[in-house]
C-alpha cells in the first residue's frame, strides 16, 4: 500500500513509540472449533433439560460466545453453551472425556451421530471435540474479537470464564487492558489497514499473524493508569448500554497524546 506523506509521519510515530503485539508477553488462540454447532451449542433450555437429567453433566457444559456477541470493551452473552468433551491435553496429564460417564450428553449428541462421525474436526472417538492444546487457557482472563469485522472490536473477558467459538480468537497475557484499549483505538484500526488482507466482503481478517504485527506504545505503568481508569468505566458503562460517546472520545484522545499526533493527523484518522 502507498501511503501518503500525512500517512508516513502517523506510521512513523506509531512504530517510533511502540513495540509489535507479537513482543509483548502474550499468547494468541483461535476460538473453539466443534465441526458440527447444531450438535455441540445449546441453549439455555436444552441445557437446565441434560443437568436435569443427570446433574453430572453441568461438569463439561461451558458458557461461549460468538463472534457477533464480542461488542468494542464488553460482549453480550447468548445464553448459548458448549458441550465440552475435550479431548484432553497429554501434555498436562488431561484425559480425554470419556462420552459413557455422561449419559444424558451421549444421548443428546447420538442424535447426531451420523453427522458426528463425518467431522474431520473429531476427537479421539466421534463425541469428543478435537485436540486443543490450550483448553485450560480459556479459564484466564483474556481479550476476545471477533475475525471478520470493518473495524478492531476487542473485548476483555475479566470472568475468565467464556469460550468463543471459531471466527474468534482470544489473548492472554500481561497488560491486556492496556493493550484492548489501543486496540480499540481508530489509530490501530486505520495502521490495520496498511497492511491487512480484506475479506472482499467489506470486512478486513483480523487474524493472528496481522494483529501481531499492531504496535503498542512503551509507556510507565503509571502514564497507562489513566488510560485503564476510562477503560474500566467504559466497560461498566457497554454493560449497563449507556451513551458512551463522550467517554471514547475521551480515551481516544489519551491515545492520540501518547502517539504524539497532531491535530492534522487526528483529524485524518478521524476522517477513516
Amino acid at each position: 500500500m502507498i501511503l501518503s506523506d500525512i500517512e508516513k509521519g502517523i506510521k512513523a510515530k506509531i512504530e517510533a513509540i511502540g513495540t509489535r503485539i507479537k513482543d509483548w508477553d502474550i499468547n494468541i488462540y483461535r476460538g473453539v472449533l466443534t465441526g458440527y454447532n447444531e450438535a455441540f451449542i445449546i441453549d439455555k433450555k436444552k441445557k437446565e433439560q441434560l443437568i436435569a437429567e443427570d446433574p453430572k453433566s453441568a461438569e463439561i457444559i461451558r458458557p461461549i460466545l460468538r463472534g457477533r456477541d464480542i461488542k468494542r470493551y464488553t460482549y453480550d452473552f447468548a445464553d448459548l453453551w458448549l458441550i465440552n468433551t475435550h479431548n484432553g491435553i497429554k501434555e498436562k496429564g488431561l484425559k480425554p472425556i470419556d462420552i459413557n460417564d455422561y449419559p444424558a450428553i451421549k444421548q443428546h449428541l447420538d442424535k447426531y451421530y451420523t453427522q458426528l462421525v463425518k467431522r474431520t474436526d473429531k476427537g479421539d472417538t466421534p463425541y469428543n471435540l478435537r485436540n486443543c492444546a490450550y483448553m485450560e487457557d480459556f479459564n484466564s482472563q483474556k481479550i476476545i474479537w471477533i475475525e471478520l469485522v470493518d473495524k478492531g472490536r476487542f473485548a476483555l473477558d475479566v470472568s475468565d470464564k467464556y469460550l468463543t467459538l471459531n471466527g474468534t480468537f482470544i489473548m492472554i497475557g500481561e497488560d491486556l487492558e492496556f493493550i484492548c484499549s489501543i486496540l480499540n483505538n481508530p489509530v490501530s484500526s486505520w495502521h490495520f489497514n496498511t497492511f491487512c488482507i480484506s475479506s472482499g466482503v467489506g470486512t478486513n481478517q483480523w487474524r493472528e499473524l496481522y494483529v501481531k504485527e499492531l504496535y503498542i506504545p512503551n509507556i510507565p505503568k503509571n502514564e497507562q493508569q489513566p488510560l485503564l481508569d476510562i477503560f474500566n468505566e467504559l466497560m461498566i458503562l457497554e454493560k449497563t448500554k449507556q451513551n458512551i460517546y463522550h467517554k471514547i472520545k475521551e480515551m481516544n484522545n489519551m491515545v492520540y497524546s501518547i502517539f504524539k499526533l497532531t491535530p492534522e493527523e487526528i483529524a485524518f484518522i478521524d476522517a477513516q
